[in-house]
């Protein structure tokens, strides 16, 4: 009696329906709860930042000059405004009454116009009604809109770059494994080199010479990032290359007259694929550590755009009078990174033959 196609029999004479590599990395990776939480993450986040301009929430860009610097919120901002500017009033009062700070009186008198000016406009601008769940920054922009605004940036560097340095990285490990000699020795030795130099550096000389000002800087910044960081991937695939290069199906496409480029495109890169996918999981939070270290700097994202490191380097300037304007994108960024990381490390269980969560 002959067996259908995909059905196999054990030793006991039944009938088992074979498992694919990536369904059973699939059921390993749901056994682990921490990396599952991480997928869900960053699919919400991805999620939130690709549909930014369908979500019911303000403008990024949107200057409000009444609703400068006012703290997260459930109220409206013309009442949140206006307690604000009474705080302010209260604490000028204080020091002039207390300290003799005569020179703050023109001070108290603009604040108590702005109060006035609000108070007359609170139930006739429509403006005044707005919620802002994260507060907004300096210019009156919206907090929460600009931290989604931002990651869509970040994200953007972060996926770009990866898959820029990934494909890179490939091909010249892949070509170095797989033809070996000469071309493997000067291929590996120009990788030394560039290890040899200081990674940030690079980058930092890279961005200063081809960044103009006024002009957006998200190309050139993913660019420069990807140019020098696709070494480790190009060292492991090479390794990977070499111990699978003398496999038996290898050898048999071999015999069968394939290619070097078929054998090394449709026999040996599909079974480092796992290893890959490992890589790039964990590079990605790797290129917005790094965009957000060179926008700190100013040398990152230009304005208007905004990205999480942007955002953190206009925070930490006020974070002692504002502190929200730090906390809201430094802990996004932080949740997003943990959550990248943590599925980086259940995908290197699940795709591991050998891991030690393999039931």
């Amino acid at each position: 009696m002959s067996l259908e196609r995909n059905q196999v029999i054990n030793e006991f004479n039944q009938q088992v329906k074979p498992v694919s590599l990536w369904a059973d990395a699939w059921k390993r990776l749901r056994r682990n709860k921490m990396a599952l939480i991480g997928l869900w993450i960053v699919a919400v986040f991805a999620v939130l930042t690709l549909m930014a301009p369908m979500l019911p929430i303000y403008s990024n860009t949107e200057q409000e000059m009444k609703h400068i610097n006012l703290p997260p919120s459930f109220k409206n901002a013309g009442q949140v405004a206006l307690e604000t500017l009474q705080r302010k009033a209260n604490q000028i009062n204080a020091m002039i009454a207390n300290e003799g700070r005569d020179d703050l009186k023109p001070e108290l008198e603009k604040v108590m116009a702005e109060y006035e000016l609000i108070k007359a406009e609170i139930n006739v601008n429509p403006v005044h009604k707005r919620v802002y769940l994260m507060g907004t920054d300096y210019l009156g922009r919206d907090m929460l809109s600009r931290t989604i605004y931002g990651g869509r940036i970040s994200m953007l560097i972060g996926f770009i770059g990866t898959i820029t340095a990934v494909f890179i990285g490939i091909i010249i490990g892949a070509i170095a494994g797989y033809i070996g000699g000469r071309l493997d020795d000067f291929l590996m030795r120009f990788v030394d080199i560039m290890y040899g130099l200081p990674y940030m550096l690079v980058v930092i000389i890279l961005m200063a010479m081809f960044r103009k000002e006024g002009q957006s800087s998200v190309i050139i910044l993913f660019v420069a990032i990807a140019m020098v960081s696709w070494l480790t991937i190009a060292r492991v695939v090479r390794g990977q290359i070499i111990s699978l290069k003398n496999a038996e199906f290898v050898e048999a496409a071999r015999s069968m007259g394939a290619s070097s480029a078929r054998i090394i495109f449709r026999h040996l890169l599909p079974n480092t694929l796992g290893v890959i996918i490992v890589f790039s999981t964990l590079s990605l939070p790797g290129f917005i550590m790094s965009e957000s270290f060179l926008s700190f700097l100013g040398l990152g994202v230009s304005a208007p755009d905004a990205s999480w490191g942007t955002l953190v380097s206009e925070g930490v300037q006020s974070m002692e009078l504002f502190p929200w304007r730090l906390l809201v994108p430094a802990c996004v960024m932080t949740i997003f990174l943990f959550a990248m990381n943590f599925l980086g490390d259940g995908l290197r269980d699940a795709l591991d033959p050998q891991s030690k969560n393999r039931a």
